[in-house]
């Protein structure tokens, strides 16, 4: 395999950092969502970034609470050695109804750095 290739992975192959966030996120714990991030973390969901602990969790807090949807995931690769995407279909209330969204992670010494959420 070429190593600039993603790599396909399933939720199994995926580092557990991610996992448990993705886990954390789809029940609503939030601080267990937490426990995934470095401290100078950064989130871009929605055109909107979100730097920071204080930061994250307001963004988790609030897309707990925004919308109800169910979530699976449909894709997961290894990009390199740091990034991986977790591609889910959600569905519910929020406008449009349904979307493909692209979890794109970057770790740093096992937790995640970087997290850029978009179609």
């Amino acid at each position: 395999m070429h190593e600039n290739q993603p790599r396909t992975s399933t939720t199994d192959t995926l580092p557990e950092v991610i996992t448990r966030y993705l886990n954390a996120h789809h029940t609503h714990d939030t601080a267990t969502a937490m426990t995934a991030f470095t401290r100078d973390a950064t989130v871009i969901d929605d055109g909107n970034t979100y730097d920071g602990t204080e930061e994250i969790k307001a963004w988790l807090d609030r897309t707990a609470t925004e919308f109800t949807y169910t979530i699976h995931l449909t894709d997961a690769q290894q990009t390199d050695a740091t990034r991986y995407i977790a591609t889910h279909h959600l569905e519910g209330n929020f406008p449009g109804g349904t979307i493909d969204l692209r979890y794109q992670f970057t770790l740093s010494d096992d937790l995640v750095e970087r997290l850029v959420i978009e179609p």
